[in-house]
């Protein structure tokens, strides 16, 4: 039997669809259970903290580690457990029965007992010349995770909706100055964090103005930007369009992008698992890793917009294992008793 046909027929207890902090965490606590869990990794293994050079608010490194590191570390301690891990892109789930499909990408389908969501949101960026190179070197789309690496810098953040208002709030703390960039003449953000941020002594705002080109490289970090203005609001299309624009070269010590995030759900878009207007995983009550789809589970980022953290996305994979292992005990009990379970659509 082939590798592609085996996948198709055999059915797992878990698969776990992720690789980050979260699906790792879960990969953890669902091997030591003996689920044999599969982890999916996608098109970004290790998620968003492999973009982070040094992590320092992880329980335990006292001296910090570094994204790339924690990420290796976590798939080792769930290997070690029994955990498998492949790549593949889920394109598509079937949920309404069980054992639950996943096609992917390489054609191959996925049949599992349980499905725990941990595919992260992926923060937007702005298409700046450079950002690829520095993106963790001084670019930086998390504030709470990195705002403290720029004690005394000049920096900026990109955005005009509550996200930068946010960003840039929490990095007056430490910054000696803090630039907001928007591309237009008018804030996105709600009145309060917008009053906010206006009247903090330490923030100031370049209107109509966009992020052209970021200066720096990996050993020296970020060290300056190129922004770009034009009266009339978005510069960079007024640029491509030929129009007279103004540009400016600034020195800065760190750029940070708030422009949000984007859930990796695309996958769930026609199931019953019920998302937010953002697309985040919905679980129920919002205290629980449950979904509106029996046997299906959402940790970290992809249901978390709030926090958005490392820790705590590692305490969601917990959870969500856990509710994993009880959800299927549960159900094997049932069979025992009762025969097999009779699988129904998915509830609305």
């Amino acid at each position: 039997m082939s590798e592609q046909s085996d996948r198709s027929t055999s059915v797992r207890d878990v698969v776990i669809v992720g690789s980050g902090v979260a699906g790792l965490s879960a990969a953890v606590y669902a091997a030591r259970a003996d689920l044999e869990p599969l982890v999916l990794e996608g098109p970004e293994p290790g998620g968003q903290l492999t973009l982070t050079t040094d992590v320092e608010n992880f329980l335990g490194f006292p001296e910090g580690v570094g994204g790339m590191e924690l990420i290796q570390r976590g798939k080792d301690q769930a290997r070690h457990f029994g955990a498998e891990f492949s790549h593949g892109s889920v394109e598509r789930a079937s949920l309404d029965e069980r054992p639950f499909e996943l096609d992917l990408a390489s054609g191959d389908t996925l049949r599992t007992g349980a499905l725990i969501v941990a595919t992260g949101a992926s923060a937007r960026w702005v298409g700046a010349e450079n950002e690829d190179e520095l993106m963790g070197y001084g670019l930086s789309t998390c504030a709470t995770c990195d705002g403290a690496f720029h004690r005394g810098d000049d920096v900026l953040v990109v955005g005009g909706g509550d996200s930068a208002m946010e960003e840039a709030l929490f990095l007056a703390k430490f910054a000696d100055s803090v630039t907001i960039v928007h591309r237009r003449d008018e804030l996105r953000a709600s009145d309060i964090m917008a009053r906010r941020a206006r009247d903090h002594e330490k923030i100031s705002f370049r209107w109509n103005t966009e992020l052209l080109e970021i200066h720096g490289s990996q050993a020296d970090g970020v060290t300056g930007a190129t922004l770009v203005r034009h009266p009339e609001g978005r510069p960079k299309e007024k640029v491509d369009a030929g129009a007279d624009v103004e540009y400016e070269t600034v020195d800065v010590g760190g750029i940070f992008y708030g422009v949000g995030h984007v859930p990796n759900t695309d996958f769930l878009v026609d199931t019953a698992v019920e998302l937010d207007d953002a697309g985040h995983v919905e679980t129920l009550d919002g205290r629980t890793t449950e979904t509106a789809v029996d046997g299906v589970f959402g940790a970290g980022d992809v249901m978390d917009p709030e926090y958005r953290q490392a820790i705590t996305a590692a305490g969601t994979g917990s959870m969500a294992a856990l509710d994993a292992e009880t959800w299927l005990e549960e159900r094997e009990i049932a069979e025992t008793q009762s025969g097999p379970v009779v699988e129904m659509e998915a509830d609305d």
